[in-house]
């Protein structure tokens, strides 16, 4: 087979495409390099290179990049070799160690000076000679060995010229020489990063060695290590280089922290006030130096200086006098220190920064002493409700008697000064408060809040502690609740005022706990909170106070009302009649109340809490059916009584209805009547014409209020009774009726009778089918039931839609009744 064109010529064309192809490489390269310098201009010359002088090019282990080579080579050519000088550097610190330890002694006196002679002062002096070439990178990975090789010369001299010198002592020696030399050495060769905070570090060792080889007290070693942290402040605020810096402040935070830890050790392990003298001058200097060094700090830097100097100078101030007390006071005696550190902001000179910081300080100090006394005060509030005395067993001799033997309350007697002392000083910055027209800001706001919240919480804290007389703590604790609805009705809505009114709230709760001791304290004292909190329903401006209170007044009324009935030794059942009292009451006033006098809410609350009254009565009187039917028809004339006025005619009239006919059954019920159609047909015949008659006056009047307790009255206590009748009679006759309710509502579309009627008979054919759907389930197999469950779900699941249309259509339809 013959090639087209031939092999010849075709060879010819490949050479002549190959060198056009060449040619366009080349011009194509050439552009690239011009574009580059146009993109990417060449770096500025440093500023100590001459004018006119082309910048040092970067130094590479592999050389330079090729002509239109990509610049992301150099940046890794640089990235290696950055590697390999670490690691070179590391390898040579690792073979001089390694010398200095194993090879030591195979050299003679004069060998092993003039190897570590030659050596230190060859690596000290070739990063010199590496800077002038512009070798940055390779000084500063040769500077690092070098600097160890001058710690191995130190300890090679120990070794050998002073074997029996003082280990601690020769090392401070040695690191102040070293410092130094680091330091000068640093100072020389400024490019290099690493010889002055290796400098600095060195500086840690010298007083804290010092302090070893003498020694000394823990003490001794906190002044060390303090003086050692002032001196890295003033170095790392005077020095300008970012590394000395950083290195500087980071080992002045670790040893000044060490030095105020020892200080805080030693105080509180102080077993004298002359020996934790020594302590609080350390703790003191090192508050003093910690403000120092936030004194031109930035921002939140200064916040945090400032709040450690304070704290530190609490612990030293509070160090003394608390050696000289028992630890019980300790608590006492720091907070008094924290309340005179609050005078620091007084001070105008003092940065604003440290000045909040303190404050902070003092603040955490009075939180933490408030947190310590906790656990008492719980004791003190809520031991009444353990009620040890037992409910009118007599009143005990002393508050500690009724309270329990939960708490050792002799040893906890600084607990109501640190309360009161925390509450002056949020009282005195609240009364510092700027006086404005509008609402109190909420810094302002939670400081009166808590001063209230903790005075009140030291009354029965100190009524504890001194175990006062019973009837001194009962009378302190309602004058207190008196003097708190005081401050709560007088005040706009703010923090004081929802702290009186809660702690208003809760003291109540202790002092009738506290009171139900006594039978004559538990009258005095519910009787005088029943007056309380009813005049704070009615002086206060503020629509909650009112509400809350007028709730709390009758909740403590119905204490008063049972309390009255165990008086009188009457039965629960009994004594249910005499709370209803209290509902009534409620009721009166709530027909005399009218807006906007009484705003609705607070007629709301007063009712509301009248009900619950009720729902207590009827709860005692269950055991009794007789005084249950009673109770139900009472509170079924004082809800009919609310449904004369007009707003409460909807809910109050469905509401008397449904007692009545309660009360009804069961009174048919406890006179044990079985025939009761007898009784509930009649009153269904009159409810049910009275019904009618009003609907034609109203033709907007639901069948519910018309016809549906006439209805039920009849339906429901006869399908009671079927269900407990086996003969066939009734349950006829009820289907009977039960179905033509049904129909007639059906055809007058009246809602109620369709569904009363409905349900009855629904439930009458179930009771009269139960026998029959038992026995087929006994004949049954076992996978029966699992079987017709299945298709069943499978019917509904298949029909879902149309059902759920179904449903629809059946709501509306009922919807759209009377």
């Amino acid at each position: 087979m013959e090639h087209v064109p031939p092999p010849a010529e075709e060879l010819a064309l490949l050479d002549r495409e190959l060198v056009r192809l060449d040619a366009r490489r080349t011009q194509l390269l050439h552009r690239r390099a011009w574009l580059l310098t146009v993109v990417r201009p060449p770096a500025a010359p440093p500023p100590f290179a001459p004018p006119g002088a082309r910048p040092p090019a970067a130094p590479s282990v592999w050389g330079p990049p090729p002509t239109g080579a990509p610049a992301a080579s150099v940046s890794g050519a640089r990235g290696a070799q950055n590697v390999l000088l670490v690691l070179g550097g590391l390898l040579l610190a690792v073979a001089a160690i390694a010398f200095t330890l194993l090879s030591w002694g195979e050299m003679g006196i004069a060998g092993r000076s003039a190897v570590l002679a030659a050596v230190t002062a060859g690596a000290l002096a070739a990063p010199a000679a590496l800077l002038r070439r512009g070798l940055s990178s390779t000084a500063e990975a040769l500077a690092a060995p070098a600097l160890v090789l001058t710690v191995l010369d130190a300890y090679a001299l120990h070794a050998v010229a002073l074997p029996g010198a003082d280990g601690a002592g020769y090392a401070a020696a040695a690191s102040v020489v070293l410092a130094s030399l680091w330091a000068t050495y640093g100072l020389s060769l400024r490019r290099l990063r690493v010889p002055l905070p290796a400098a600095v570090t060195a500086a840690q060792l010298p007083l804290v060695l010092w302090a070893w080889s003498a020694g000394a007290p823990a003490v001794v070693f906190g002044w060390a290590l303090l003086v050692t942290a002032a001196a890295d402040a003033v170095v790392a605020s005077r020095c300008g280089g970012l590394p000395v810096r950083v290195t500087a402040w980071s080992w002045a935070a670790v040893t000044g922290a060490v030095a105020l830890l020892i200080g805080l050790t030693s105080s509180l392990s102080a077993d004298g006030a002359l020996s934790a003298v020594g302590p609080a001058a350390l703790l003191l200097a090192g508050a003093v130096a910690v403000a120092a060094a936030g004194w031109r700090a930035p921002g939140e830097w200064a916040v945090a200086a400032g709040a450690v100097a304070g704290a530190t100078a609490v612990v030293a101030v509070g160090g003394v006098p608390r050696a000289a007390v028992p630890w019980s006071w300790a608590v006492v005696v720091y907070l008094l220190c924290a309340a005179a550190l609050s005078a620091v902001e007084r001070l105008r000179a003092v940065p604003r920064g440290v000045v909040r910081g303190a404050l902070g300080a003092s603040a955490a100090v009075a939180a933490g002493a408030v947190l310590l006394v906790l656990p008492v005060v719980a004791s003190a509030l809520l031991g009444p409700v353990a009620l040890p005395a037992g409910v009118w067993s007599g009143a005990p001799e002393g508050v500690r008697e009724a309270l329990g033997a939960s708490m050792p309350w002799r040893d906890v007697a600084p607990a109501p000064v640190v309360l009161l002392v925390v509450a002056a000083l949020l009282g005195a910055r609240y009364a510092a408060r700027p006086r404005t027209a509008g609402p109190v800001p909420g810094w302002w706001a939670a400081a009166g809040a808590g001063s209230l919240g903790l005075g009140w919480a030291a009354v029965p804290v100190l009524l504890a502690v001194a175990d006062a007389p019973y009837a001194v703590a009962v009378v302190v604790d309602v004058a207190v609740v008196a003097g708190l609805l005081a401050v709560a009705v007088r005040r706009a809505p703010d923090g004081p005022m929802w702290t009186a009114l809660g702690c208003a709230v809760a003291g109540a709760v202790g002092a009738g706990l506290l009171a139900l001791a006594s039978e004559p304290a538990t009258y005095a004292v519910s009787g005088a909170l029943v007056v309380l909190f009813g005049w704070a329903a009615t002086v206060s401006r503020v629509v909650v106070v009112r509400s809350l209170a007028a709730v709390a007044s009758v909740l403590c009324a119905l204490v008063v009302a049972v309390a009255a009935g165990v008086s009188l030794e009457w039965s629960a059942p009994r004594a249910a009649l005499v709370v209803l009292v209290v509902p009534a009451v409620t009721v009166a006033l709530g027909v005399r109340s009218r807006p906007p006098a009484v705003p609705l809410a607070v007629s709301l609350s007063l009712e509301g809490a009248g009900a619950f009254g009720a729902l207590v009565a009827v709860g005692m009187s269950v055991a009794d059916a007789p005084y249950l039917a009673l109770v139900l028809a009472s509170c079924g004339v004082l809800a009919a009584t609310t449904a004369l006025r007009p707003e409460r005619r909807p809910g109050a009239g469905y509401l008397a209805a449904g007692l009545f006919v309660a009360a009804a059954w069961v009174r048919l019920a406890a006179s044990g009547v079985r025939d009761v159609e007898a009784y509930t047909l009649p009153l269904s015949v009159v409810a049910c014409a009275v019904g009618f008659l009003r609907s034609r006056t109203d033709p907007a009047l639901s069948s519910w209020a018309a016809y549906g307790p006439g209805i039920a009255l009849t339906l429901v206590p006869s399908l009671l009774v079927a269900w407990g009748d086996t003969q066939w009679p009734r349950p006829l006759l009820l289907g009977v009726a039960a179905l033509a309710v049904t129909l007639l509502g059906a055809a007058r579309r009246l809602q109620a009778p369709l569904v009363l009627g409905g349900t009855v008979l629904a439930l009458d054919a179930l009771h009269e089918l139960a026998p029959q759907v038992a026995q087929v389930f006994a004949a049954l197999p076992r996978w029966a039931f699992p079987a017709l469950a299945g298709l069943l779900l499978l019917t509904i699941g298949a029909t879902y839609e149309q059902r759920l249309r179904d449903a629809r259509r059946v709501r509306r339809s009922l919807g759209r009744m009377r």
